[in-house]
């Protein structure tokens, strides 16, 4: 499974830049950097070999269009995130044609999955968060949305969104999904284990006790 950074974060991207695979940002990621919109996803484009996704910000399918084919400019890697409603998936049908790829973003539903494959969508995000919020199950979405794709050959990937903590990436991966997009801190605590810690910290008291004559450093 691959591990996408879900920032706009330049420091956060560059300090896991050789553990992740990718990248997803959305308006509100972006807001909070203080920086030019477009100027930021470049950048954040050339620091990322694997794909970024940006979010449009326009609600009818013309705008997203022209939006989209803006940010299709800046980088090859640049995936352009639209969200699941009408005026989206028609939106993407026609990027598709194109050859720019999609993120369908905010899919809350196996059937807004299955319309955005069928639109020709590269990638879907279901929320998986935001759905465990409300009293959900995100995971048996992610797993529907997965099972509907095997049965009919879809090649869009998952891409399990709104990650709350390690759980749901260990469940991401036995369900198979393509990918787990993961905030910072999350993406931190991947590695972090207190028995891998007292162990280490064992480790290096005996380690004390080797006559020093005895140590080869």
């Amino acid at each position: 499974m691959k591990i996408f950074l879900d920032t706009a974060s330049l420091r956060e991207i560059e300090e896991l830049r050789g553990f992740i695979d990718g990248v997803t940002t959305n308006p509100t990621l972006v807001a909070k950097e203080g920086r030019p919109f477009l100027e930021l996803v470049e950048e954040i484009c050339r620091l990322v070999e694997g794909p970024v996704s940006a979010e449009v910000t326009a609600l009818d399918t013309a705008g997203m269009l022209a939006q989209a084919r803006q940010l299709a400019r800046l980088a090859d890697n640049l995936v352009v995130k639209i969200p699941a409603t009408w005026e989206g998936l028609a939106a993407v049908r026609e990027l598709s044609g194109q050859g720019i790829p999609t993120n369908v973003t905010l899919v809350f539903s196996p059937t807004q999955a299955l319309l955005a494959a069928k639109a020709g969508a590269s990638y879907v995000s279901p929320f998986v968060g935001r759905i465990d919020d409300r009293a959900g199950d995100g995971m048996e979405l992610v797993a529907e949305i997965l099972e509907i794709y095997r049965n009919y050959g879809f090649d869009t990937q998952v891409i399990v969104a709104s990650v709350r903590h390690i759980r749901h990436v260990v469940e991401a991966a036995l369900l198979g999904a393509h990918i787990a997009t993961m905030p910072y801190q999350v993406a931190k605590k991947l590695l972090d284990h207190p028995l891998t810690d007292l162990g280490l910290e064992r480790f290096l008291a005996d380690w004390k006790g080797v006559p020093p004559a005895h140590r080869p450093w």
